[in-house]
């Protein structure tokens, strides 16, 4: 046991009193933004915005599944890899530890941007030499464990067959390789990279590996990506103990997708939740500051998994239409639904969310009535809790809150005050039900509600 009285410290046994620092403050802390339902809320919009003003732009977690689209000037820039925030020419970008990152993807997706205007981006982009590798054989094998699910169980989890999930089970497996390993000594890396190609191959029989070919092909990478790479932990903690800085972490995927916390099965790898974010950078928790929780005004997901309000009907093919709501990295048609407050709820539980931005409120436009889901039932009793049990959800009926849609254009809104009533009755109405404070945006406009309302389609 110890006794601490005023700065001194006295340990029973040891005979020895002493003096204690007072515990210092962070110096500068993260700014956090988080998707807060399955994915595709519009958080590469949420971060190009507060990256306007920022000095560092981060990745923690995910990899080449996951999509951002921004548009500036009339110019779609997707990303996959690199964070959205790298179109601030002013700002360093930091892809962490947490990522798993495809090489080829990674250049690729460079080269992509790099015909539509972005400039400058080796100079911009910071890589942690303890970020896992994706390689060509975990895409492959990703691809190969998907066709194994639908013969087996007639179901597959939808994934985006971009390697993620083999490539983390590597990292959990212990036979993964990590940026370090290939900019340091080949020829050590070669070694591991043939036993662990060997170990899927050996897993897979019909896996078809081109281990030579992929090898000559790191080489090259590797001599690209020496430039980039630094020490992510000691690069963190020179940001966030220096002099004053904005820096701002991009979530990858979203809450309802976390592998803890999503509806699992049909989830990705890594952790999209704000704990990802401590593991992902190597960011102590007393340094997170502002976490916000981007949410759609309705509710959209990709692929397979349980959707208590989804819309089989016109009303969600309208959703799906006006909202455009198609993967950037899959293209693939996602499925719509009324907002579920209860799911939101739920990853506010989870994440803690300081501030809520809520996108595309003008795809509701034409709508002349909104329901919003607020709680479940399962047979008729009511359920306390957003349940862990993915037979539960599937079979939940959601009680709904009807309200008045505003059947008006709020294309050209940009402060809360010009929005139509019963559309500040519906932004008001799920900050009440989140019980969420903060302030928020419109453009750069700050408004007066707790909640944030981003610029909505254009």
């Amino acid at each position: 046991l110890f006794t601490q009285r005023s700065t001194k410290e006295y340990t029973p046994g040891l005979g020895s009193v002493k003096s204690l620092r007072a515990p210092k403050e962070p110096r500068n802390k993260v700014t956090v933004v988080l998707g807060a339902q399955w994915g595709d809320e519009g958080k590469g919009k949420v971060v190009d915005l507060l990256a306007m003003d920022a000095d560092i732009v981060c990745r923690c977690q995910g990899g080449n599944n996951a999509g951002h689209t921004v548009v500036v000037d009339s110019v779609e820039y997707d990303f996959h890899l690199l964070p959205s925030g790298v179109l601030n020419q002013k700002a360093l970008s930091f892809i962490g530890n947490g990522v798993v990152i495809h090489l080829p993807g990674l250049f690729d997706e460079a080269q992509k941007n790099l015909q539509k205007g972005l400039q400058g981006w080796e100079e911009r982009l910071k890589i942690s030499d303890r970020a896992h590798i994706v390689f060509n054989f975990h895409q492959a094998v990703d691809g190969i464990q998907e066709q194994q699910r639908q013969l087996q169980a007639g179901k597959n989890l939808g994934t985006t067959k971009k390697g993620i999930g083999p490539a983390y089970s590597s990292k959990a497996a212990r036979n993964g390789l990590r940026v370090c390993d290939l900019v340091s000594n080949f020829s050590a890396f070669e070694e591991k990279f043939r036993v662990l190609a060997k170990h899927f191959l050996d897993m897979y029989p019909s896996l078809n590996v081109d281990i030579d070919s992929e090898l000559q092909q790191l080489k090259v990478y590797a001599e690209k990506l020496r430039p980039l790479v630094t020490d992510g932990v000691y690069f963190m903690h020179k940001a966030l103990n220096g002099p004053s800085k904005k820096i701002l972490v991009e979530g990858a995927n979203a809450a309802l997708l976390d592998i803890d916390f999503g509806t699992y099965p049909f989830v990705t790898s890594s952790n999209c939740t704000v704990g990802g974010v401590c593991t992902g950078l190597g960011v102590p928790p007393s340094y997170v500051g502002q976490v916000y929780g981007v949410v759609k005004a309705y509710t959209t997901r990709v692929g397979v998994g349980a959707f208590p309000t989804e819309l089989d009907n016109d009303i969600g093919s309208l959703l799906q239409s006006r909202g455009r709501e198609f993967g950037v990295t899959t293209g693939r048609r996602r499925r719509c639904g009324w907002l579920d407050l209860i799911l939101v709820r739920y990853a506010h539980m989870v994440n803690g969310f300081t501030a809520i931005a809520l996108t595309k409120l003008d795809i509701l436009d034409t709508l002349s009535e909104i329901k919003v889901g607020v709680a479940y039932f399962v047979d008729s009793e009511p359920l306390p809790n957003f349940p862990a049990n993915m037979d539960v959800l599937t079979h939940v009926t959601v009680k709904y809150e009807t309200l008045p849609g505003w059947c008006c254009s709020t294309e050209d809104v940009r402060c809360f005050e010009e929005l139509p009533p019963q559309a500040q009755k519906y932004i008001r109405f799920i900050e009440d039900f989140l019980q969420v404070p903060g302030y928020g945006l419109i453009g750069q406009v700050p408004l007066k509600t707790g909640l944030a309302v981003v610029d909505q389609r254009s």
